[in-house]
């Protein structure tokens, strides 16, 4: 698939102007172009089988039958003093995992947003501070958070950085298998690799056939999403989704109609195969019980066995008066209890969790009964891009709705008459 092409005009605004379907501009092509020849000359960062595993692991949560946890940074650092061990990020989703499988009694299948989260969605192509305004940082794949004009103008040199940077998380990871089993147990056997699929010219680049089944497979990651901005049916991330064998997600915001539901289930998963295409809902606190009723009523018209999973992290992002980004845990944890109220009601499966979150003790979300206030923000936020659960918040989340999803549990909620609505 040919990637969507620079459209921004020539001369002195040139990196302010507003780009299409959330792609850089990048001001020097040829340099792209020979970026993207180098990336598809490299060794696939994952394998088709590992894809399919995943694709089988899913099916079970389609079935009602585990729990997806997916979790991991904003936005992934090429090199900083606040990057992560790759075993921490890995620690943390596990403790979380085994707290989901004990209070549930279901398997909990654990995907990372690890080892290819380097580019994130914007919504102003510009940040201002003063009277000075420059290109609003992208990730590190697109250009640098340090705020002046070489900094971040983007560079396609960091495509070959962001795949390097992926290569050696997943090295680690492959160490950790065979020197952790204990980590990898907890985990729940498997783990695997997930971000969201939104530079094209670097996905396009590691998207491969495979010559055992002679189908085409995104191997940048096992589990591919497109986003809220981007999940145009008519748009390029949906077609690219579209002809690959990997399992996708959507991420679905509170402008989610039934008809654009129908759409992605027909582009994406015309066969209506279990375990290949998931919904991760970021509807907020305050809409969801209204919101999602509707939607989860069009996949079941449709025939679908596509997977729910909550994103509680992006429909509830505030800023504080001293400019802050920041999110409520009172917040987070409404909207995930009223996700699982919605599907209890309607007799369907909630299906995961998909979270913004470390390991590390930072200060990014506020917590009313814990020690995050939000006096306390400025003490450690180290997020590159939005706030995250902390390691005992994201482990406190896990406790809090483990009880919920244990078969026959009911809290509450809808009748089935209100999936008439919308």
């Amino acid at each position: 698939m040919t990637a969507v092409a620079n459209t921004a005009p020539s001369g002195a605004d040139v990196l302010l102007t507003p780009v299409e379907h959330q792609q850089p501009y990048w001001p020097d092509p040829g340099r792209l172009a020979d970026v993207v020849s180098t990336l598809d000359g490299l060794p696939a960062l994952v394998q088709p089988d590992e894809c399919d595993a995943l694709r089988l692991r899913l099916a079970d949560v389609a079935r009602g039958e585990a729990f997806l946890l997916q979790g991991g940074d904003c936005a992934e650092l090429f090199a900083s003093p606040l990057i992560e061990p790759t075993r921490n990020k890995l620690r943390c989703l596990a403790d979380m995992a085994s707290v989901l499988r004990s209070g549930s009694g279901l398997p909990c299948l654990t995907v990372g947003r690890i080892a290819g989260q380097y580019a994130k969605p914007r919504s102003s192509g510009a940040e201002t501070r003063g009277d000075r305004a420059l290109p609003v940082y992208r990730g590190d794949a697109v250009n640098d958070l340090r705020f002046d004009t070489e900094a971040r103008t983007p560079d396609p040199g960091r495509l070959l950085a962001a795949y390097r940077a992926a290569n050696r998380v997943l090295s680690d990871i492959r160490r950790l298998r065979t020197r952790g089993r204990a980590l990898f147990a907890d985990l729940g056997g498997d783990f695997f690799t997930s971000h969201e699929a939104l530079l094209l010219p670097y996905e396009t680049a590691l998207t491969r056939n495979d010559p055992s089944s002679g189908r085409s497979y995104g191997l940048s990651g096992h589990l591919l999403w497109i986003g809220e901005r981007t999940r145009q049916p008519d748009g390029p991330h949906v077609a690219l989704m579209a002809g690959i064998r990997n399992p996708v997600a959507v991420k679905i915001g509170p402008t989610t109609t039934r008809a654009d539901i129908a759409e992605l289930v027909e582009l994406l998963d015309p066969h209506r195969e279990p375990g290949r295409l998931t919904f991760i809902a970021r509807l907020g606190a305050n809409a969801v019980h209204d919101l999602l009723p509707p939607l989860v009523d069009e996949v079941l018209d449709r025939g679908s066995p596509a997977v729910w999973v909550c994103d509680p992290m992006h429909g509830n992002t505030r800023t504080t008066a001293d400019g802050i980004k920041t999110r409520r845990f009172e917040t987070i944890w409404a909207e995930v209890r009223g996700f699982i109220e919605v599907h209890r009601a309607l007799g369907t499966h909630p299906g995961g969790l998909h979270l913004e979150l470390t390991s590390r003790d930072v200060t990014e979300c506020t917590d009313e009964h814990g020690p995050v206030r939000e006096r306390d923000l400025a003490r450690r936020y180290e997020s590159a891009c939005d706030p995250r659960l902390n390691g005992d918040q994201a482990l406190e989340l896990a406790r809090l709705t483990a009880p919920l999803l244990r078969p026959g549990v009911r809290s509450g909620g809808l009748s089935r008459a209100a999936t008439t609505l919308g």
